[in-house]
C-alpha cells in the first residue's frame, strides 16, 4: 500500500481546493455505466457511445430530461430520477470506494492549510452515506450541487457558489475534475481548473491538459506536485 504525507514544510498554493465526486475522487462511474446500460436495456436501446460523455456535466434532472428527448421515452423526469436513486443507492452505500490517492491527497492538503470543498452533480442521498462509509466527509466544510447551483456543471455557477461558501475568490481555488464541460466551466467561473484521469473519459486527455493547469494520471501524483505546494520560507 502506498502511504503518502502531506510534504515536509510545504504549504497548499491555493486556500480553498473544490473536488467533484464521480470519476475524480470517487470510483464509481462503472456504477453510472452499468445503471444505463440495465435502464436503456429495458427500453431495447443500446447505450451510444457518446452518451456518458453528453450527460457528464449536466445536473441530475437536467440529465433525466435529456435522456428523455434523446430517446422519446414515456416517462417523466421524476419516474427516471426516482428509478436511478433506487438503482444506485445500494452501490453508494456499500460498494463505491475511493480512488487511489484520494484519502492520502484530502488528508494532505487539510494539513498544508486548504479549505476543501465538494462541487457535484450527484445526489445527497448517495454520496453522504458513501463518503462516510470511506471515512472522509468530514474533511469537507462545504457541499454544493448542481441542484443547489440551479444549473448543471456546463455553467460556471456552482463552482463560484462553491468558493463563496469557502468564503474565497474563485481564483483562490484549485477545482479537481474529470470532466471535461465541467473543467471548462471552472476555468470560466475563475477557479483554477486540474484534470484527473478517468478510463471512462480518458479519450479527452489531451484537451484536458490544454485547459487544465496540470493533469493527474492518479491522485497519488497531487500529493506532491510543485503544482499544488509552496515552501513555508
Amino acid at each position: 500500500m502506498t502511504t503518502v504525507s502531506n510534504p515536509a514544510g510545504r504549504r497548499c498554493r491555493y486556500p480553498g481546493v473544490i473536488f467533484d465526486l464521480d470519476g475524480t475522487l470517487l470510483d464509481s462511474m462503472d456504477v453510472w455505466g452499468r445503471i444505463d446500460e440495465e435502464f436503456l436495456a429495458d427500453y431495447g436501446i443500446p447505450v451510444p457511445p457518446d452518451y456518458m460523455a453528453a450527460v457528464s456535466a449536466m445536473g441530475f434532472r437536467e440529465t433525466a430530461e435529456y435522456t428523455i428527448a434523446r430517446f422519446s421515452l414515456p416517462a417523466t423526469p421524476e419516474e427516471l430520477m426516482e428509478r436511478w436513486l433506487r438503482m444506485a443507492q445500494e452501490e453508494y452505500a456499500d460498494r463505491v470506494m475511493l480512488k487511489p490517492g484520494a484519502r492520502e491527497l484530502l488528508e494532505a492538503l487539510r494539513a498544508g492549510g486548504a479549505a476543501l470543498a465538494i462541487a457535484t452533480a450527484s445526489r445527497r442521498e448517495h454520496f453522504l452515506p458513501c463518503l462516510k462509509r470511506n471515512g472522509v466527509l468530514d474533511h469537507f466544510q462545504v457541499i454544493v450541487t448542481t441542484d443547489d447551483a440551479g444549473c448543471g456543471k456546463s455553467s460556471p455557477a456552482i463552482f463560484r457558489l462553491a468558493a463563496e461558501r469557502l468564503s474565497l475568490r474563485p481564483e483562490q481555488c484549485a477545482v479537481f475534475e474529470d470532466s471535461l464541460a465541467a473543467a471548462r466551466s471552472a476555468k470560466d467561473a475563475g477557479t483554477v481548473p486540474f484534470g484527473v484521469y478517468d478510463a471512462k473519459s480518458a479519450e479527452t486527455e489531451q484537451e484536458m491538459k490544454r485547459v487544465c493547469a496540470g493533469y493527474f494520471s492518479n491522485l497519488f501524483e497531487a500529493c506532491s506536485s510543485p503544482l499544488l505546494w509552496k515552501d513555508n520560507n
